[in-house]
């Protein structure tokens, strides 16, 4: 900062020669406006901090504008009806490039009707904000992204409320993430909308929740667009009542970039709407349009071929109701990076159907003719472009016979969810 001040003073010192040395200034007074935002930066970080420590009910607390590096993770906990406002996504950035302490850029844990608005964040260690035991929570006109190319070194979720109930996620962008922009798990009466997601492995998933609307969002350029799972040895055992509708689901090619281990590194390639062990899931009137392995496919989690220690645990998909999407004419290459995406690409070529079922069936759920009972069957109608088939896999993940791309036994009707807004 003495560097700074002293070459602006001295354009000021020389007289005459303040005309030859005029060009100078500029880079002057940026040197001292980079040195004072510079040592301003951790002064900031506290005051922030301190502010979200010592919240009283009902405060909002303002982010500046600017581009606001912070080296630590910032925290709220056991606070209710806090608003954190930002000058604007293009106006308020909170960087994590540099983070040494912590792992996600905010947390926010055990509260009551927190708002998080007007704001961009980017680049945190892990997850860039993570909401852990909220009960009414809103992400409004939120940029969550990692900048440079996609890597399996970036946190793991853009945006990710775990245990929490009543949650609205609107107009947000999340971008970069190694396993889920929005990541929604454990939780209940959840809204995504009007939301962007691209170049994450997976795009939204939906992860052992009950009661979620997901409508009129982009899920474009990720691996993976749309992802309604339940998986085994989380408390929240199952999930279910979730409605996917009027979406853009497009392109979403990307290679997979999750780290090894995680169970969307089994997620191939070409994926438009993966639905996963879960029940009463309803995905209509959306554009799939263009994902090159599987525009919508309905499995088990036996597909995966990974062991089932929970006891507790449905592998099974049941009652899942597919209808009146439209899907991209003309032919597909699978990826051959994946197991999956091989085995389509073996089994298919280029025309994989649009809509596949792994076909792996709990037996208990079967009727004396071999069809699954009311309130577990698979149906699937009225989907332009929509080509089917039935893989057959048995449980260890392999193809048990011949394909089936009968689609009768699965021309049935269920009773739409509710569109609760």
């Amino acid at each position: 900062m003495t560097v700074g001040v002293f070459l602006c003073l001295h354009r000021r010192t020389f007289g005459q020669k303040e005309i030859s040395m005029s060009r100078t200034l500029p880079i002057c007074c940026w040197l001292v406006a980079i040195a004072a935002t510079l040592s301003a930066q951790p002064a900031l970080e506290k005051q922030l901090q301190t502010q979200l420590i010592l919240a009283a009910d009902g405060d909002t607390i303002a982010l500046p504008a600017g581009n606001i590096i912070l080296s630590n993770t910032l925290s709220l906990d056991a606070k209710k009806d806090i608003t954190i406002r930002g000058a604007g996504q293009d106006k308020t950035t909170l960087s994590f490039k540099n983070q040494q302490q912590g792992a996600e850029g905010i947390k926010v844990t055990n509260a009551q009707n927190i708002v998080l608005e007007h704001f961009t964040i980017e680049d945190s260690k892990g997850d860039l904000i993570k909401t852990q035991a909220v009960n009414g929570l809103v992400f409004r006109d939120i940029t969550a992204r990692w900048n440079g190319k996609p890597k399996k070194t970036n946190g793991a979720y853009a945006l990710y409320p775990v245990q929490c109930q009543n949650v609205r996620i609107e107009r947000c962008t999340a971008i970069g993430a190694s396993d889920a922009g929005i990541y929604v798990g454990q939780s209940d009466s959840v809204w995504v909308t009007r939301c962007y997601a691209k170049n994450n492995v997976a795009g939204i998933e939906i992860e052992n929740t009950t009661n979620a609307w997901v409508y009129e969002n982009i899920a474009a350029y990720n691996t993976g667009g749309v992802l309604v799972f339940d998986l085994p040895d989380l408390p929240k055992k199952r999930g279910g009542h979730v409605k996917v509708w009027k979406n853009k689901i497009i392109q979403n090619n990307h290679k997979n970039f999750a780290p090894k281990g995680n169970i969307v590194g089994q997620v191939p390639p070409g994926t438009g709407v993966m639905i996963l062990a879960t029940n009463d899931v309803e995905v209509h009137d959306n554009f799939i349009m263009d994902n090159k392995t599987a525009s919508t496919a309905i499995v088990s989690y036996f597909i995966t071929e990974l062991p089932i220690k929970d006891k507790e645990y449905n592998p099974y998909p049941s009652n899942i109701h597919i209808h009146d999407n439209v899907y991209s004419e003309g032919k597909r290459t699978p990826t051959r990076k994946n197991k999956m995406g091989t085995l389509f690409w073996l089994k298919f070529g280029r025309r994989v159907p649009h809509i596949i079922y792994d076909g792996i069936q709990n037996p208990g759920w079967l009727a004396a003719d071999g069809s699954l009972q009311p309130g577990y069957r698979i149906c699937i109608r009225n989907n332009e472009n929509g080509t089917f088939a039935n893989i057959r896999a048995h449980k260890i993940g392999l193809f048990k016979s011949d394909i089936s791309r009968d689609s009768k036994p699965y021309d049935c009707e269920l009773n739409s969810l509710s569109d609760k807004h």
